[in-house]
């Protein structure tokens, strides 16, 4: 395409963002994003408050802009693009932002205080205990026999338990932090329950913190008080917003990504049985980095703004004007990923998705993410053979209003 060509859609009237997937298509992006990535990658796109920004749907344009420190992740600067009423609320509330929000400097040195609970290392070693809570939600799922809903017996409790011992909140509050991630996610939120949410979790985690302080355990959220909080790297204000972003990143995106990934591969029998039927874990990584790539769960697109003027293959985006960047056009664009409409386990480039984001802001998380579903799709697919969902297609209700895409619940039967 031409720098003519790219310039003149500029002009035409804006999309409305985000759009609606194709009736009957639950595993694909918004139709029109294809046509984008052919006709005009840089177009303007409106969102819930009137505001446009940049609609930027090709793969080599995104990990451009999220790699460029030009472009801002803080959504307190003028033009950022907000996702909804509610996240606009929450980020604007005078509450201290969470690092993923920040700029570097600040976001890395921030960010790194949390980085060594989520390496390679950490992940590996969590292996037996992921393996040990699996299992134990099987047992607890084959002894409920069907049908079961696969969400709340297995996809929620599963990463809600993890990432809660990592923290070091103790199991009998999960309930608390799942429902108010409930309402932080939803697109559709009324403002006031969002606030109450955050307060919700704020009070909770200042009495967590006040709890560990008197007796620190061996956890994530005791170490940073000891280790950085006492010598003022960081603010308790600080790691509680913090915590809050990752017990909520922590369980609903492995969440949806386990509940969803396991009805693409029901409606995909020829790729479910190469994940159940092999034994070489190199396969099973494969499989869950081309399920990641094919599903995108982060489906309302990444936002930033400009912080100066920047030339992106041949389109000047304006200091000021905010972009969106949908995470799922770039993970079908056929420039990259052969025939990217289907779903191959086998891809053998599927790992250069960007479901996960690139740059800097970087999911932190990913490390624990993979290795969850690595462990978690073959040993469920192993146990019950015959899986299979126990309602009508139609009857499925999909997450259309979340930040996060998904099931909300998938009876399951075997």
């Amino acid at each position: 395409m031409t720098e003519t060509t790219v310039a003149a859609t500029a002009t035409e009237a804006p999309l409305d963002y985000p759009m609606p997937r194709a009736s009957g298509c639950p595993f694909d992006p918004p139709p029109q994003l294809a046509r984008l990535r052919e006709e005009a990658p840089f177009s303007r796109a409106r969102i819930w408050d009137g505001t446009t920004a940049w609609l930027v749907t090709r793969y080599e344009d995104q990990r451009a802009i999220l790699a460029d420190d030009r472009f801002s992740a803080n959504p307190l600067r003028p033009g950022f693009p907000m996702q909804s009423p509610g996240v606009a609320a929450r980020r604007t509330n005078g509450k201290r932002l969470p690092f993923i929000s920040m700029d570097d400097p600040e976001h890395n040195r921030v960010r790194r205080m949390f980085t060594s609970y989520f390496s390679v290392k950490r992940a590996r070693a969590l292996r037996p205990r992921l393996q040990e809570i699996i299992g134990d939600l099987l047992d607890g799922m084959e002894a409920a026999g069907p049908p079961v809903d696969l969400v709340s017996s297995f996809a929620l409790p599963l990463p809600s338990l993890v990432i809660a011992e990592i923290l070091g909140v103790p199991r009998e509050d999960q309930p608390l932090f799942q429902r108010e991630s409930r309402v932080l996610i939803s697109m559709n939120s009324e403002i006031d329950d969002v606030l109450r949410a955050i307060d919700s979790l704020t009070d909770y985690l200042e009495g967590l913190l006040a709890a560990k302080e008197r007796d620190p355990q061996d956890d994530l959220l005791s170490h940073v008080l000891a280790d950085h909080v006492r010598s003022g790297a960081t603010s308790r204000e600080q790691l509680v917003q913090d915590a809050i972003l990752l017990l909520i990143a922590g369980h609903e995106t492995t969440t949806n990504m386990l509940a969803l990934g396991t009805l693409a591969l029901l409606r995909n029998p020829e790729q479910l049985a190469a994940v159940r039927d092999t034994e070489d874990p190199a396969d099973i990584a494969l499989a869950v980095e081309e399920l990641l790539r094919y599903l995108t769960i982060v489906h309302t697109g990444r936002r930033r703004v400009a912080l100066t003027d920047v030339e992106v293959s041949g389109q000047l985006i304006r200091a000021g004007e905010g972009v969106i960047l949908p995470n799922d056009s770039a993970n079908r664009d056929a420039t990259v990923f052969d025939n990217p409409d289907s779903l191959d386990v086998t891809r053998q480039n599927a790992r250069h998705h960007i479901a996960f984001g690139q740059g800097t802001h970087q999911c932190l998380g990913q490390n624990l993410a993979r290795t969850e579903l690595q462990l978690a799709y073959p040993a469920l697919l192993r146990r019950f053979p015959t899986l299979r969902p126990a309602i009508e297609e139609d009857a499925i209700r999909y997450k259309h209003d979340a930040v996060v895409y998904g099931v909300y619940e998938l009876p399951v039967a075997w």
